[in-house]
C-alpha cells in the first residue's frame, strides 16, 4: 500500500514531467528520491481529464499492465504518453495544462479468473474493485476499476465493454477462447488541476 505522501510525490512528478515535455520537448531528470522511493516493479496508468467539459472528460489514458519495469520508470514514460501519444485524442497542448486535472492507477498483477461457466464470471467480479483485461489471441483491452463506478455499469456490461475495448464483439466474454484477468490498484488523483491530491475509493469517494 502507498500512502497519500507517496502518491502526491508521484501526481507531481507525472504533471511536472507532462509540462515540461509539452514546453520543451523532452522528459524531466528523475530525481534520485523517486528512483529510490519508487523502485519496485508495478504496473500503472496515467489518466488525464479534462474538467468544466460536457460528456467525456477523458483526455488520455495510458499504461502498462504487467510489472515489468521499476514505478519510478513506468510513470516517467507514460505520463507523457497519455499526454501525447493516446491514439483516441490530439496531442494535449501545454495552454490545456490549466483545465487537466492528473491520476494515477497503481496496479496489482493480473490474475486469470478461472471459471468452467462464463456466468461464474459475475460470481468472481466485483464492481469497484476489480479492473478488467478480455485477451482473444492477438486482441487484448484492459478497463481500469474506477470505469464502472463512474459509468454505472453493472457487471455483464463491465464485461462487454472490456471486450469491446479488445476489439472483441459484447458477448466475446461468454466465448470459452476469451481469457478475462482481473486486478485491481490504487488510484491518485487531483481534486483540481494543480490542486491538493487525494486517494480515490473505487466507489468514486475520495480519502
Amino acid at each position: 500500500m502507498f500512502s497519500i505522501e507517496d502518491g502526491t510525490l508521484l501526481v507531481r512528478f507525472a504533471r511536472e514531467n507532462i509540462e515540461n515535455y509539452l514546453k520543451q520537448n523532452r522528459r524531466i531528470l528523475i530525481p534520485d528520491s523517486i528512483k529510490n522511493k519508487f523502485s519496485d516493479k508495478y504496473g500503472a496508468f496515467v489518466t488525464l481529464n479534462r474538467i468544466n467539459v460536457d460528456g467525456n472528460p477523458l483526455r488520455g489514458c495510458i499504461g502498462y499492465i504487467e510489472p515489468t519495469y521499476p514505478l519510478y520508470e513506468v510513470v516517467h514514460r507514460v505520463s507523457v504518453s497519455s499526454a501525447t501519444e493516446d491514439p483516441r485524442f490530439s496531442s494535449v497542448l501545454i495552454e490545456e495544462m490549466d483545465e487537466i486535472t492528473i491520476e494515477i492507477s497503481i496496479l496489482t498483477p493480473p490474475k486469470l479468473i478461472k471459471v468452467d461457466n462464463p456466468d461464474e464470471y459475475l460470481e468472481k467480479i466485483k464492481i469497484g474493485r476489480d479492473g478488467l483485461i478480455a485477451e482473444q489471441g492477438f486482441y487484448k483491452g484492459l478497463l481500469l476499476p474506477q470505469v464502472p463506478v463512474e459509468q454505472n455499469w453493472g457487471k455483464e456490461e463491465f464485461l462487454s465493454h472490456t471486450c469491446m475495448k479488445a476489439g472483441l464483439l459484447p458477448d466475446a466474454w461468454a466465448d470459452k477462447n476469451t481469457k478475462i484477468y482481473k486486478f485491481t490498484g490504487q488510484i491518485f488523483t487531483e481534486i483540481e488541476p494543480r490542486g491538493k491530491i487525494v486517494e480515490k475509493n473505487l466507489d468514486g469517494s475520495n480519502n
